[in-house]
């Protein structure tokens, strides 16, 4: 009797180990809860957050395929996605972490890591928390948690002053001769995103049905931005339309300009900048900042035109992108003065 005991008890121990092995390779995790479940037949799959994010990021990348998102998002994705993988390596000693243990200590954690370990500003960790609380949603919506780790947890961006090229300095990249075809390109069309306020991913995009002529018997870029899907109209000015011409017949297939990759149009930019004896730190996007600020609000152009003519879905936006220069704040100034001076109460006041 005693014997047959023993050997009931070694079958449970044995049975208990295995639901052990099994859970703590599954989950990384292990509970004395689970395990008992798992051994009685009562347990419950945990799903867990680079699981979850992975299948997130496999699901984002049909929709960049399918031409409804844009790849510069889903790369933020796959960094954010790389960052937590060495994040709970390094913290928890797991591959993995079960979205039921994610704790308020947890998203402080990795606000610290991002910070230090990889020496990110605030404004890129708030960039990078994004897609992790869109994790936490995914989670919340699906019922796999009922708590919020982001409870407690509180981050903005900070406003920060965002360089973009004067009159002269796009007046230097214009004049500048090239014997290398690619370098001229890139220059041209870094010159044609500060005359549209078109993004790389747009500019590349375009194709001749874009061009459009509209009611005004005017030549516009009618198109949507491929990042939120908002429309965006640009009367073609007289410099963009001159790249245009430059190139027609240069691109492969329907498109309007012969774009290069991304990463060889920003080497070959910074090149020209530096040429340019521009000492700022320029990047592809700076060229949209040019067309907010130089190319349309220096010139008078409302900055509800302008919001429209970006694809902004909210005038703050704008306002981050645009800043009012010296010169047209001396501009307007000036206009005021004179407008005060033909006021009857304010003439031949003398203090």
């Amino acid at each position: 009797m005693a014997s047959e005991t023993n050997r009931f008890l070694d079958k449970i121990r044995v049975g208990i180990n295995a639901k052990y092995k099994e859970i703590a390779e599954r989950d990384n995790y292990v509970t004395a809860e689970k395990v008992k479940n798992a051994f009685l037949g009562l347990e419950m799959r945990h799903e867990t957050l680079l699981k979850v994010f992975a299948q997130h990021n496999e699901d984002f990348f049909k929709q960049v395929n399918a031409g409804l998102r844009c790849p510069s998002t889903y790369h933020k994705y796959c960094t954010v996605y790389k960052h937590l993988e060495e994040f709970i390596k390094t913290r928890y000693r797991v591959s993995d972490i079960a979205l039921k243990e994610l704790t308020p200590a947890f998203i402080t954690d990795f606000d610290i890591f991002l910070r230090t370990e990889k020496q990110c500003c605030n404004n890129t960790v708030w960039i990078y928390m994004m897609p992790l609380r869109r994790m936490i949603t995914i989670a919340q919506n699906h019922g796999w948690i009922v708590r919020d780790p982001f409870v407690d947890y509180s981050i903005s961006a900070e406003s920060t002053d965002r360089d973009y090229l004067t009159k002269d300095e796009i007046r230097r990249l214009l004049d500048l001769k090239f014997r290398r075809k690619s370098m001229e390109l890139a220059r041209d069309l870094y010159v044609f995103c500060c005359f549209t306020g078109l993004s790389f991913t747009d500019m590349k995009n375009l194709t001749k049905d874009n061009l459009q002529t509209s009611f005004d018997g005017k030549l516009w870029i009618m198109t949507k931005r491929q990042k939120t899907g908002v429309e965006s109209n640009i009367m073609l000015l007289d410099i963009p339309k001159q790249i245009i011409d430059k190139y027609d017949g240069m691109a492969k297939e329907n498109f309007l300009l012969p774009v290069p990759q991304y990463i060889t149009a920003c080497k070959n930019i910074k090149k020209i900048i530096g040429l340019c004896d521009i000492e700022k730190e320029i990047t592809w996007h700076t060229s949209r900042h040019t067309m907010a600020t130089e190319i349309c609000l220096t010139n008078g152009v409302p900055i509800e035109t302008l919001s429209k003519m970006l694809g902004h879905t909210n005038i703050r936006t704008t306002q981050i992108y645009a800043k009012i220069t010296h010169e047209k704040e001396s501009r307007d100034m000036a206009a005021l003065s004179d407008k005060l001076s033909k006021i009857e109460q304010f003439n031949g006041i003398t203090i």
